[in-house]
């Protein structure tokens, strides 16, 4: 027989958990928060951090706020100079790509494909008796880990990578009964990869911008001439010559670039990519995210993805022969991850963030074709392969795209398990639209940073309209097997497509003006085209006709245009174009090719970084959905202590 005692005690249990029961819904939630629980989270959970106040920082800004108001928020806190300046030095994968193993994060090393173990932070939450003690243990199954603390003190250990660890805590408080609450503790660590073209890596947003000079640096045009010599703002730093009779070496020119988190690919922690990831760590608490970001600017599915590409640049400070050749993105994935699974063979490949088609249809070759007026310059980069008319994408989009879409879902098919949903594919967005949908007029403003350049306005449309009604329809069938898009298994071969944020971009093309933009934006980037002084002799020292140093300029504020215009690419980037063929390569640094080609292959007409912030924001619930991560959580156990019965055994 059951004691007296006991009965009474099970029985007054049975009644609480009916009145629980017949609460209303928010009353029983109510009274639920108040109960003692334990919660626990996972510290500087996005991997790529090696530094806990790089995630802080973020997580800080992120609360109650979109990707993009968040980046909005930490463009004014950082007065324009950009978030990633500094967190670029303190990453698990060093500038030219390659993961440190070990990574030492937080003072501690870990290997960051495969870790053994996370740390994490555990607290009694709910109604905590103030002075009360706790008795923590934590098992996973190797024997208990014990201590007392203090309720209100956090605990903080590691837990191992792929076991359960059983938390519980006895809590004591004067004579009230003790207390026991338990919870399991189990890190999800999701392996995340990024590839790609130039909107993948994040094109056109150095993760320290160029510093610019405030005097002026002389380009010299095709023929050579006193009068083809025009001044634009140099770099900051660069002590050599800045006439067109002053050469100097590139080596001395490339020591005052912008800084790449990865510069032959261009990749910048304000990706989509990045920041989509990024965000997944913000937001779930029990998981750790392990990026692998290996997207390319200039990449197509044939030479960037399966094939080797071309690199755009190298890194900043490096004398000698430039290495211009960048491994296959697909073939480095697949290194990666069979390295993981040698030393984890449960170790996956949980999603894959993926924007590529548009260098396959040579979107590059349509701006040039855009933005470059001159006759001269057009049969010059016509000849050498720069430009590209819409009758030459679209063939290639009906020709050379879809059988290259085939070979790429063959080749992700086996990394990530068959099931290609786990490749979030997410789509452009038309850059040249603003006003609700409105195509840009055209003209100069925003591309007067080199005399050859005029936005054509019949062209600019004929483009815009090739974007909206054939090239991203398309590309949502080929990702999504509709539309005839050649798919052995529908079902299996078939990616989460993304294309929400196309809708706000059509308010914030590369010609979207605000009275919020930035002062120097506004009074010096002229919207008749004239923002530039053409007196070579006073332009030497003051380039800008508003009469305002260019160092003013912040690439990282916020701005109506979400797209970056061939102004912006030049003052934040200023690429020199070292990987290219070396028909194509400038005679020397004051050539005014290279100011060209710094516009069409630099980040002209990319998304700045609130453009990938929104891009982030519609990529984000997909990839949640893919991996499943708004489940409910598991339950909580908690209850009291009874005391040991008269006569009970022990």
């Amino acid at each position: 027989m059951i004691p007296v005692s006991l009965r009474r005690l099970l029985a007054g249990a049975l009644l609480l958990a009916g009145l629980l029961t017949a609460l209303p819904p928010e009353q029983a939630a109510a009274q639920d928060a108040g109960a003692l629980q334990i919660s626990w989270e996972v510290r500087n959970r996005f991997r790529l951090f090696r530094e806990e106040r790089d995630f802080l920082l973020h997580v800080e800004n992120a609360r109650n706020r979109s990707i993009l108001a968040a980046e909005q928020s930490l463009e004014l806190q950082s007065e324009g100079r950009g978030w990633a300046r500094n967190m670029v030095n303190r990453l698990c994968i060093d500038l030219q790509g390659r993961v440190n193993q070990p990574c030492t994060r937080d003072n501690t090393k870990e290997n960051y494909l495969t870790p053994l173990d996370h740390p994490v932070t555990v607290r009694l939450a709910g109604a905590v008796p103030v002075g009360a003690t706790c008795a923590w243990s934590f098992d996973d199954g190797d024997g208990p880990q014990q201590s007392t603390f203090d309720c209100a003190e956090p605990v903080n250990l590691r837990v191992r990578y792929g076991k359960q660890t059983v938390a519980s805590v006895d809590v004591s408080s004067g004579s009230d009964p003790t207390q026991r609450v338990q919870t399991e503790i189990q890190v999800r660590d999701i392996f995340v990869a990024g590839l790609g073209d130039s909107i993948a890596s994040g094109e056109g947003n150095p993760d320290r911008p160029l510093a610019l000079s405030d005097e002026g640096f002389c380009f010299r045009s095709y023929l050579g001439t006193a009068g083809a010599q025009y001044y634009r703002p140099s770099r900051a730093g660069f002590k050599g010559g800045r006439a067109c009779e002053a050469p100097d070496t590139l080596a001395n020119w490339q020591r005052y670039s912008a800084l790449w988190f990865n510069s032959p690919c261009h990749r910048s922690l304000y990706s989509y990519q990045a920041r989509t990831a990024l965000a997944l760590a913000v937001r779930y608490t029990h998981v750790a995210v392990t990026f692998l970001p290996l997207a390319c600017t200039g990449a197509s599915i044939s030479d960037g993805l399966l094939g080797s590409q071309r690199a755009r640049e190298c890194p900043p400070g490096k004398t000698g022969v430039c290495n211009t050749s960048v491994n296959a993105q697909v073939a480095e994935l697949r290194e990666a991850l069979t390295a993981a699974r040698k030393r984890q063979p449960e170790r996956t490949l949980d999603l894959v963030l993926l924007s590529v088609g548009a260098n396959d249809v040579y979107f590059s070759g349509l701006v040039a074709d855009v933005i470059v007026e001159t006759s001269t310059e057009r049969a010059i980069f016509r000849r050498s392969g720069v430009m590209a008319s819409v009758d030459d994408s679209r063939d290639a989009l009906a020709r050379e795209l879809p059988q290259n879409f085939v070979k790429l879902r063959e080749a992700l098919k086996p990394l990530v398990g068959g099931d290609l949903s786990h490749v979030v594919y997410v789509s452009y967005a038309n850059p040249a639209l603003a006003d609700g949908g409105v195509p840009c007029r055209g003209g100069r403003a925003g591309f007067d940073i080199h005399p050859a350049f005029n936005a054509d306005p019949q062209r600019l449309a004929r483009v815009s309209t090739f974007v909206d009604t054939e090239f991203l329809p398309q590309l949502k069938g080929l990702a999504t097997c509709t539309r005839g898009a050649l798919c052995r298994d529908p079902e299996a071969d078939r990616m989460t497509f993304v294309d929400s944020h196309q809708a706000a971009f059509a308010d914030h093309g590369f010609c979207a003006h605000s009275g919020n933009d930035p002062e120097f934006d506004r009074t010096c980037f002229a919207e008749n085209g004239q923002s530039f002084n053409p007196d070579i002799v006073s332009a030497a020292s003051q380039p800008m006709l508003c009469g305002r140093g260019a160092s003013e300029f912040r690439a990282y504020l916020p701005r109506a245009r979400w797209i970056r215009d061939a102004n912006d690419s030049y003052f934040a980037a200023m690429t020199y174009p070292q990987g290219l063929p070396a028909a194509s390569q400038p005679t020397d640094i004051h050539d005014a090719t290279w100011g060209v080609l710094s516009a069409v292959y630099g980040g002209a007409v990319h998304p700045s970084a609130e453009g990938h912030a929104a891009m982030a924001d519609a990529a984000l619930p997909a990839a949640s959905a893919v991996l499943g991560l708004d489940a409910a959580p598991p339950g909580v156990t908690r209850g009291l202590l009874a005391p040991l019965l008269p006569g009970a055994q022990q």
